[in-house]
């Protein structure tokens, strides 16, 4: 699975988490190296690296700066789902490694 050039928009996240439908990510991918910006919501501006294994899994890091000016860190590990239509829903188990370190599920769909 490539996702290069592919944007994505969370629909769910638990409460402790800070993204939102306002929130774009954009995602490049060179080989099984991910890469990330985002933005929007609460979020001001937003990096992940990540890496790619062979079903499209996800292991990635985050860094992001929200609208308190706070510099937030995470862990996400993301799996894919292919839907009827052909875009990709995202069912991420993500974790802070900043503030108090709490753990939360999101899902992102293909936009």
């Amino acid at each position: 699975m490539n996702y290069n050039n592919k944007r994505f928009r969370p629909v769910q996240n638990s409460d402790n988490g800070e993204t939102s439908e306002e929130t774009i990510f954009t995602y490049k991918q060179n080989g099984n190296i991910l890469t990330s910006e985002y933005s929007g919501g609460q979020i001001k501006k937003g990096h992940l690296i990540g890496l790619v294994d062979d079903d499209g899994n996800i292991e990635m890091r985050y860094h992001q700066v929200n609208s308190k000016g706070e510099l937030m860190t995470g862990v996400c590990n993301s799996i894919p789902e292919i839907m009827e239509n052909g875009k990709i829903r995202l069912h991420e188990a993500w974790r802070w490694t900043s503030g108090d370190c709490s753990k939360g599920s999101s899902i992102l769909l293909e936009i």
